[in-house]
């Protein structure tokens, strides 16, 4: 779904408001009873100032929709639109020549370019990275380590001589002793 600039709503009413009323001031209060402040003074709000809320508070809605759903092309095209109409307007039109007007400018603009880095940052988010896949050969199969168990050495009671050789007892033989074999010869019978 493509959606208009919010924006346009207070440039339209501004619009609306500057060529069917003329005498309309931007810089009157919109009430006569002045608001008290500390300070001491007393702040009376003008029509231009309650425009400007109206469109920051409007501009909050274009940043939430940017953040959630993101702006197509389309959408960033009529916001350009919207910015570029308004300076134009601000330039050319002496109804636009003031500071209410000129802040709706500002405001058309920092809609345009936080669109467009919104965009950006959505699409670098967007960005899917594929590991390169490297065939890995199996890596050969470890055999445990073999541990003998210690050997145990008879204890003796006398003290060890250094110097005399222990032999080692003789393993038994697997197989059974044989005699060997002795190859008797045929007797020949003489004169026969």
């Amino acid at each position: 779904m493509i959606g208009f600039p919010l924006l346009l709503i207070p440039l339209a009413i501004y619009n609306m408001i500057a060529f069917l009323t003329p005498g309309v001031s931007w810089t009157g209060p919109v009430y006569s009873i002045p608001v008290p402040l500390k300070s001491g003074l007393a702040w009376s709000p003008t029509a231009g100032d309650a425009l400007i809320v109206f469109a920051l508070l409007l501009l909050m809605f274009e940043f939430i929709k940017a953040t959630r759903q993101g702006k197509s092309l389309v959408e960033h095209f009529l916001a350009l639109l919207l910015a570029g109409g308004a300076t134009a307007e601000f330039v050319m039109v002496p109804e636009a020549g003031n500071s209410t007007f000129f802040l709706l400018v500002v405001i058309c603009f920092v809609d345009l370019f936080a669109g467009f880095a919104a965009s950006l940052r959505r699409a670098r988010r967007a960005v899917v990275v594929q590991p390169e896949v490297v065939a890995v050969a199996p890596a050969p199969r470890a055999e445990p380590v073999r541990v003998e168990p210690a050997r145990m050495e008879p204890v003796r009671s006398e003290p060890a001589n250094p110097f005399t050789r222990v032999e080692p007892p003789a393993p038994p033989e697997l197989s059974p002793r044989t005699e060997p074999v002795v190859k008797i010869e045929p007797v020949q019978k003489v004169g026969s």
